[in-house]
């Protein structure tokens, strides 16, 4: 039982990086000065999930693609190939950005989200168009990551817009 929920984490690692920044974002609002306010909400959760979601989520997807190539592949219902290194190092910049943008200005945090936004929800229109033309229901490609693809990237754009709304706790 414990071995299948650690290949659940690690098979599923954008929902355990968006689960894990969660429970960061409570732990730090749980510390924060009272009253609590938005605007500290909204910030814990956006410099949260920009390394959570952005800066370990895709350096885990840079070491999967990079150095366990052929294993990524099965996962997704594909051959390997050389573009698994070319996956894995832009994933690696995507996750240098996120770990720079995490804790920093708004700008670098729109860069962080929209780049990585652009990738997963292309991402996802591909699995979609592997599932209807290939039937390709493996479970990297139609399973939790699929809807993950949406969901990291509608949360994150969210939360920049919310920031941007409410705007940025004094420090």
């Amino acid at each position: 039982m414990i071995a299948e929920f650690i290949k659940f984490i690690l098979s599923n690692f954008t929902l355990t990086c968006v689960v894990i920044g969660l429970l960061f974002s409570l732990a730090g609002i749980a510390r924060a000065l009272k009253p609590v306010t938005a605007t500290v909400v909204v910030e814990k959760l956006i410099s949260w999930h920009v390394f959570w979601a952005i800066g370990v989520s895709f350096f885990y997807n840079f070491v999967m693609h990079s150095f366990f190539g052929k294993m990524a592949a099965e996962f997704i219902g594909w051959a390997d190939s050389p573009f698994q290194f070319e996956v894995g190092t832009a994933s690696l910049g995507f996750s240098v950005v996120g770990f720079l943008a995490a804790f920093r200005s708004f700008d670098l945090r729109l860069a962080a989200i929209v780049g990585p936004a652009m990738f997963t929800l292309g991402a996802g229109l591909g699995h979609i168009y592997q599932m209807v033309t290939a039937h390709n229901f493996a479970p990297g490609n139609a399973g939790v990551i699929f809807y993950m693809d949406f969901i990291i990237p509608l949360f994150g754009l969210t939360l920049l817009w919310l920031q941007h709304r409410i705007g940025r706790p004094a420090t």
